[in-house]
């Protein structure tokens, strides 16, 4: 069982972001890089088939600057076998990941395309949906859980209000949600056999057509005005009313 696990550096959840001079980045100093949350998931799954099936590789592969190597490093403490690092002289948006991922893996074989559902920097969902599409294998989004039965991929994906099941050929992509993975932790003998693994660094190549998404800025939410009281008990109740109607303009 082979399996490739795509992975993306983001800032720490309780990172405080400041926007960089140019308007449209944001300032990296101070703050922490992490492993994005919902990859750990997919690298959880991963390690679970290697280790259910006996045999077999998990491949973590990030698209990024040269500091992504330490996001690797990351993986392979929890128990990745090598890792590989498509190098780019900044973050690339989502189709250029994409297609950079896309050439990487063509040609190699492997039953698992894994992906974390979204990165939590720009809540984008379609890294993985993309890739399926350029390299022409199926894809199923959003799996909380899955097994592999005869060559066959059976899946649960979260939909509102349930779980539908899907089936799928290998090999195939799946991205996959919080559900069945609880990403484990790396312990002191993992983070210092990480250290010895292969990580293989090589230029991204994004193909024809590179990216096609720009930023053009980046600002600051509005801040939220004071609050006000307008009044107390039920004698309030009609110029709330008429605040929010004539004011706030929400009834």
């Amino acid at each position: 069982m082979k399996s490739i696990v795509c992975v993306k550096r983001v800032p720490d959840t309780e990172a405080r972001i400041r926007i960089a001079g140019d308007g449209t980045s944001i300032d990296p100093a101070g703050v922490k890089f992490v492993l994005n949350p919902y990859d750990e998931f997919a690298i959880e799954a991963a390690l679970k088939q290697k280790e259910g099936a006996g045999a077999g590789e998990v491949v973590v592969m990030t698209v990024g600057t040269g500091d992504s190597a330490e996001t690797l490093r990351t993986a392979l403490a929890m128990g990745a076998d090598r890792a590989v690092l498509l190098k780019t002289a900044d973050a690339p948006e989502g189709l250029a990941a994409a297609r950079a991922l896309a050439e990487a893996i063509r040609g190699q074989e492997f039953d698992l395309l894994l992906f974390g559902m979204k990165a939590i920097d720009d809540d984008l969902q379609a890294v993985g949906p993309m890739v399926a599409e350029l390299l022409d294998v199926p894809v199923a989004t959003v799996v909380t859980e899955f097994s592999v039965e005869g060559g066959k991929v059976v899946a649960q994906r979260e939909i509102e209000g349930g779980t539908e099941i899907v089936e799928l050929s290998l090999p195939c992509a799946l991205s996959i949600t919080k559900g069945a993975y609880e990403p484990r932790y790396a312990s002191l003998k993992g983070i210092m056999a990480a250290k010895k693994k292969p990580l293989e660094e090589k230029e991204a190549q994004v193909g024809a057509g590179g990216g096609s998404l720009s930023v053009e800025a980046l600002t600051y939410p509005a801040e939220r005005q004071a609050g006000r009281i307008i009044g107390e008990g039920p004698d309030a109740v009609p110029e709330l009313l008429r605040v929010l109607r004539e004011e706030a303009k929400v009834l």
